[in-house]
């Protein structure tokens, strides 16, 4: 029930906003889509396809990674640091791990809903994508990894300067490295291995191709499934700890 109510207030919330979140959550795919799409992926291959058709799973994964952390870290930053509302949740009868879920789940599920415009857009840019479970699957372990990041950073960090900083030296590069944009195979050897292991890389290069066996299918929601745990553990601690 108190994760019932977590979700209810976070829904009326996202309510209010709806207009402003979906225009504000199309922004960025459009521009990507123009520029990648009708821009570069009219002269560009990749594998023997277009480019748009390569993109567009990168353009989801990113996205999704985007909107996921930063709405629910700028969320309990803000209400940390400034609203003082993060408090009235310490000293309420609801538990750590169940308040930690229901806002790293509603994080998600607007992660989610950003999937859910790309792809619309995607049949807009008649782009060839493949829905099956194991897409929309990674999808959700992907907002979810990124929510629960997000939900652990929002509680380390304390200014929104640091907050700030943790999007560009983090966020940021991964957005751009993960194999979003181009392939893996582009970069020097070392650091093509550091990259492989971050969980956005995963997300990316599964959406795009399912693996050629069952352990090559198995491994990235594996290592997200992990990432998943480490991040949620992270965050209860931390919260136990505040409380």
């Amino acid at each position: 029930m108190q994760f019932i109510a977590i979700l209810w207030q976070e829904y009326v919330i996202f309510k209010q906003r709806f207009w402003s979140v979906t225009t504000g959550t199309m922004i960025a795919p459009v521009l990507y889509l123009i520029v990648f799409g009708w821009g570069l992926g009219s002269g560009i291959n990749i594998g023997g396809g277009s480019y748009i058709n390569f993109v567009i799973p990168g353009i989801i994964a990113l996205t999704t990674m985007n909107l996921s952390f930063s709405t629910v870290a700028n969320d309990i930053n803000v209400s940390r640091l400034y609203s003082k509302t993060f408090e009235e949740f310490m000293v309420s009868p609801i538990s750590m791990l169940v308040y930690a879920a229901g806002k790293i789940t509603a994080s998600a599920l607007r992660g989610i809903y950003s999937a859910l415009i790309i792809i619309l857009l995607a049949l807009v840019f008649k782009a060839g994508l493949k829905f099956d479970f194991y897409f929309i699957m990674m999808i959700i372990l992907n907002c979810f990894v990124f929510s629960a990041l997000g939900f652990s950073i929002g509680l380390m960090i304390n200014s929104h300067a640091d907050m700030s900083k943790f999007m560009n030296f983090i966020i940021t590069p991964m957005s751009f490295l993960c194999g979003t944009f181009f392939p893996l195979d582009k970069m020097p050897v070392v650091l093509k291995q550091f990259i492989w292991i971050l969980p956005l890389t995963q997300t990316s290069l599964a959406l795009r191709n399912r693996g050629e066996d069952i352990v090559s299918m198995l491994l990235p929601p594996a290592i997200l499934t992990v990432y998943l745990i480490i991040f949620l553990i992270i965050g209860v601690r931390i919260c136990k700890k505040t409380e």
